[in-house]
């Protein structure tokens, strides 16, 4: 029973150590998520602050001239150095600049092949058109009758599609309850049941092993519940 909804009917015998321990798991309920969501948001910040203030001149620094420390200036010094950056990167000096850069790496043997995927890496993660990581899908994994959420990566292509007979799709498979980590895995598309509900609610309920159930569209929307059927 959720702490933070009982009532006294609940547990008309309810000790005073129980009533405490009510209280006090509804406190936890309320103070927890607040108190971590602000740490790591300090702690995130603290973070960019320590290695950008290295980088900034002592006069430019408000930490030279003020009294107490200003948290956030290292972030905004990274998001106006990236923006900087990328306009002098569309100009034609900076073309020229990043294509003798590349040849340079280009020559390098292990430089260029580290260099290589995570450009396409982050091409394809930043790319306005990509569909990487924008659907959420359940398919039966490890035996049939087991069911797990993964998120679509891409269209397979290349030799991997080719060597297959049917069409497969690049499906990465979220790791609990570290979702950074997992599997990429070759499901046929007809395998596949895709989900309504949105990447942020698919890792939640990675991330909470399955304790955040996330809200059903097509149930509020009066839809027949779609049923999965085992091949």
């Amino acid at each position: 029973m959720n702490p933070l909804r009982a009532t006294p009917h609940d547990h008309p015998k309810l000790t005073l150590l129980g009533r405490l321990r009510n209280y006090f798991l509804a406190g936890v309920l309320v103070t927890a998520p607040i108190a971590i969501t602000f740490y790591l948001t300090w702690s995130f910040l603290q973070f960019i602050d320590a290695k950008v203030a290295r980088l900034l001149p002592a006069k430019y620094n408000p930490d030279t001239y003020l009294p107490f420390s200003v948290p956030g200036i290292g972030l905004l010094v990274a998001i106006v150095f990236f923006t900087a950056v990328g306009w002098f990167a569309r100009n034609f000096l900076g073309r020229l600049v990043i294509r003798a850069s590349e040849y340079v790496v280009d020559r390098m043997p292990v430089v260029r092949s580290i260099y290589g995927a995570l450009k396409q890496f982050f091409e394809t993660m930043m790319a306005g058109k990509s569909q990487a990581f924008r659907e959420v899908v359940m398919f039966e994994y490890p035996r049939p009758g087991i069911w797990v959420i993964g998120f679509v990566s891409g269209t397979t292509q290349g030799e991997v599609q080719r060597r297959l007979a049917e069409d497969v799709v690049n499906v990465f498979l979220p790791t609990t309850p570290n979702p950074t980590s997992g599997f990429l895995l070759f499901v046929p598309r007809r395998d596949l049941v895709f989900l309504e509900m949105t990447i942020e609610e698919a890792i939640k309920m990675v991330v909470s092993a399955g304790m955040v159930t996330p809200p059903d569209p097509g149930r509020n929307a009066g839809h027949p519940p779609e049923v999965a059927t085992t091949k």
